[in-house]
């Protein structure tokens, strides 16, 4: 479970260098990190995903041990079978396959593997991206294996993810005895109107890859407790998940004017969980579009819902960043599971990437 590794990273990295990789670890904070290399000069496309994962939940729950995996019926079961080792294993297997019949391939093959995504996701792909960005290794390519699909393998593609925005509001009242309303302020009711105003209001249309920009209230606390005390604060935990139309400078902006304009005595704290990213057309998404069309037969479509992903941090080096990886109706619950027949299928379709953008010497 993250943060740990749990020896995943000296498994992978095994295989990896006996087909001639170069493998370096680049640990902190009780976080595995794992940098491999093979081959030289550019193009250079990396492989990214991550051993982590999240907890299993009541293991009374699940049909069979979350960590021993067990196939049944055709499906493989275990907690990150599909979020995300099986990526993870079809990424060493196409880099094996493609590298038997290309070993002297153009430009250089990579991968990126961290403990540290489904956690705090600072020791993790964020420290490998600087050191590259320090030493001058820019990325030109990524394919991260997040499970994408939604119905069947290759159906989806996610060429971008919004951005998330976090605040910790605290909205000032004063303490009174609940039966003398006139001799307190209850903050409660002084935010109410704030918080319908900033649940209504339209932030941007969103663009042709994003959808508009949205706010929710995550956790709202008040009170002591007792039934007779009109409360001195109210705390209020909100998010934005945000398209690239509107910048979190300007999302704060309206929302202090917002509330400055409800004449609210306030406190509030922001968090820049993570920035928009979008890849465009071009050679990355067209090669993963052929590779998929030829493994399964299915026309991906591009997509940029669903939540974070350590791609916010590629894309900091990386013009070109996507995710593809196997079906995510399972992911985080319990009894995850992946299609057994898939995983090859997938390890198919990266190979067939490798083979459009790191082209063997003739």
């Amino acid at each position: 479970m993250t943060p740990q590794d749990a020896g995943c990273l000296p498994l992978i990295a095994a295989r990896l260098r006996a087909i001639g990789f170069d493998c370096e670890f680049l640990d902190r904070g009780g976080v595995s990190n794992l940098w491999a290399r093979h081959g030289h000069g550019s193009p250079l496309l990396c492989l990214a995903g991550h051993t982590d994962v999240v907890p299993s939940g009541p293991a009374s729950e699940w049909h069979s041990d979350p960590f021993t995996p067990q196939r049944r019926d055709g499906l493989l079961y275990g907690r990150g079978a599909a979020d995300m080792k099986g990526s993870l294993a079809a990424f060493v297997v196409a880099a094996e396959d493609f590298l038997a019949s290309a070993p002297e391939h153009g430009g250089t093959l990579a991968l990126l593997l961290t403990s540290d995504e489904e956690g705090d996701a600072i020791d993790g792909t964020v420290v490998v991206t600087e050191a590259l960005r320090q030493r001058g290794e820019l990325i030109d390519y990524c394919i991260v294996g997040e499970p994408t699909a939604v119905n069947t393998l290759g159906d989806t593609i996610k060429n971008g993810r919004r951005g998330s925005l976090s605040a910790k509001l605290t909205v000032k009242g004063v303490q009174g005895h609940i039966a003398y309303p006139q001799l307190a302020k209850n903050p409660i009711h002084l935010v109410a109107p704030a918080i319908a105003e900033l649940a209504q209001t339209i932030w941007d249309q969103g663009n042709e890859f994003f959808p508009p920009t949205t706010w929710q209230v995550s956790n709202m606390h008040a009170g002591t407790g007792a039934n007779n005390v009109i409360p001195g604060r109210v705390d209020i935990d909100f998010n934005f998940r945000f398209a690239t139309a509107s910048s979190p400078a300007d999302l704060q902006a309206r929302t202090c004017a917002l509330l400055d304009r409800h004449g609210l005595s306030y406190d509030i704290a922001w968090t820049l969980g993570a920035k928009p990213f979008l890849t465009g057309r071009g050679a990355l998404i067209d090669a993963a579009l052929h590779a998929i069309r030829v493994e399964t037969g299915v026309e991906a479509e591009l997509s940029t819902s669903g939540g974070t992903s350590d791609g916010r941090f590629i894309a900091e080096i990386c013009p070109q960043v996507i995710e593809i990886g196997p079906v995510n109706a399972s992911i985080h619950k319990v009894n995850e599971c992946v299609e057994i027949a898939a995983l090859p299928r997938l390890a198919a379709i990266y190979r067939g990437i490798l083979e459009q953008l790191l082209p063997r010497h003739v």
